[in-house]
């Protein structure tokens, strides 16, 4: 079969989205009562990785942001008096540790192509192949705040540019995975031969922005290539995306907005000759759950009751990588903000679109943090029927491929997930079954990527 022949999936695609912190977009969750705030113990990594891997999800993967927020006002001091993100560990030895704890679970990080070298996250993926016996995922992004570019003592790159550089990223990082035949290692005692050395070349890339010589020093992976999540929103995000991606991490607040989006990207993927439902489109969704509807609605409630509208504002001006601050909070957003930001502009649009959905034409800023701190992403309430039943609806009708779930909470949330959601997912046969064992590719269904 070809590839634009490949057939839609059964099965939807489960994943965790997971940080490393305190919080992620769920800004006020360390106060909730089923938070667990001992995020720099292992046994914390461990015990969430446990509970995903038993209750069938596919993948966990930890987002990463390599400065502490300081567009808003331009300082720190409100992002650490509120928590709002001042915490990120290192995600790539932690994953390092889940490998050991855990038998199918998918395991994904995320690496910047703008302040990274190729060689390193090439290196660094492919051992965690082999560690984890081929469930490495690296979630590929283009970092977008100034902080950070100052924290590498770099100049800020526009967002063209940033891809512009990965796409070089990705063309040595993946020859670098493939420098190794698949049949290389002999391991012969006999004629004490180690290994082909006709199998084992140099990639001698050398690009505009990036160079290397190679070969990589690990042998081929037991994926080949590590499976590839990418999130970009904007058309050049989603050109991107269509090249490399295996699994497309997307934004959509609504079913209408995934139906749009999920459409536009089986076009890029045409485009790039791999064909419709080349990969997974997964948006972020909070599911709030409880044993009836009215459980669910007093968690939400609770919940929305411990938001303040300037630490939105705090996630939200990292997001753009503009101080917000600057701007008057009651009077109505205007279109011309969206080209003003440098970070996340997809994101800013979708932001602005929501509040006035919600609010009228007239939304302000504050409108705006209430949207981000409510409907940031689709967010499906309920009892675990109830629930199932948004999630499938979104599923069987093109908005998506499978969810990207986030906590209110963390682990409690997982947990309740766990515990009530994911059962009756599979009760409906719109998951797989949890047992099923070999790598992250063959498990989901996604495209071999090799060249070889």
């Amino acid at each position: 079969m070809s590839s634009s022949e490949r057939p839609r999936r059964e099965h939807m695609v489960i994943g965790a989205f997971v940080s490393a912190s305190i919080t992620k977009t769920s800004l006020g969750a360390w106060m909730m009562p089923s938070t667990n705030p001992d995020v720099m113990s292992p046994n914390y990594y461990s015990s969430l990785a446990q509970t995903l891997d038993k209750s069938g999800f596919d993948f966990m993967f930890f987002d990463d942001r390599l400065a502490m927020p300081a567009a808003y006002e331009g300082s720190i001091r409100k992002t650490v008096e509120r928590g709002a993100r001042a915490i990120k560990l290192d995600p790539i030895p932690i994953l390092g540790l889940l490998a050991g704890k855990t038998e199918r679970l998918g395991l994904g990080g995320t690496f910047s192509t703008t302040y990274g070298q190729p060689y390193h996250v090439a290196r660094s993926f492919a051992t965690l192949d082999h560690m984890s016996g081929g469930r490495a995922i690296w979630n590929v992004v283009t970092s977008l705040n100034q902080d950070e570019a100052e924290n590498f003592g770099v100049d800020y790159r526009q967002p063209g540019d940033r891809y512009d550089g990965a796409d070089e990223f990705l063309e040595i990082v993946t020859a670098l995975w493939e420098s190794w035949g698949e049949d290389a290692v002999e391991f012969d005692r006999g004629t004490g031969r180690f290994a082909d050395p006709d199998k084992i070349a140099p990639i001698n890339y050398r690009g505009n922005r990036y160079s290397s010589k190679g070969p990589l020093t690990v042998p081929r992976s037991p994926q080949g290539w590590p499976a590839l999540l990418q999130a970009g929103q904007s058309p050049r995000g989603r050109q991107f995306g269509a090249r490399w991606a295996d699994l497309i991490f997307m934004s959509a607040p609504t079913i209408d907005d995934g139906r749009k989006h999920y459409a536009d990207q089986q076009q890029h993927f045409e485009a790039a000759g791999r064909g419709r439902y080349a990969a997974p489109l997964i948006p972020s969704a909070q599911v709030i759950v409880g044993d009836t509807e009215e459980l669910a609605r007093a968690k939400e409630a609770y919940y929305d009751s411990l938001v303040d509208t300037e630490e939105e504002l705090i996630y939200v001006s990292e997001q753009a990588n503009f101080d917000l601050s600057i701007l008057p909070r009651d009077e109505p957003l205007t279109d011309d903000l969206i080209e003003r930001v440098t970070g996340t502009r997809g994101l800013m649009a979708n932001y602005i679109k929501q509040a006035r959905r919600m609010f009228g034409e007239n939304a302000t800023l504050d409108d705006l943090a209430r949207v981000r701190a409510a409907r940031a992403n689709n967010r499906f309430v309920g009892n675990p029927s109830q629930v199932a039943d948004q999630m499938e609806e979104w599923f069987r009708s093109e908005a998506c491929d499978g969810f990207v779930l986030q906590p209110t909470n963390s682990p409690g949330t997982y947990e309740d997930i766990a515990r009530t959601v994911m059962p009756e997912l599979r009760k409906r046969g719109l998951i797989g079954d949890p047992d099923t064992r070999g790598t992250i590719r063959q498990r989901l269904g996604l495209q071999d990527r090799t060249r070889g």
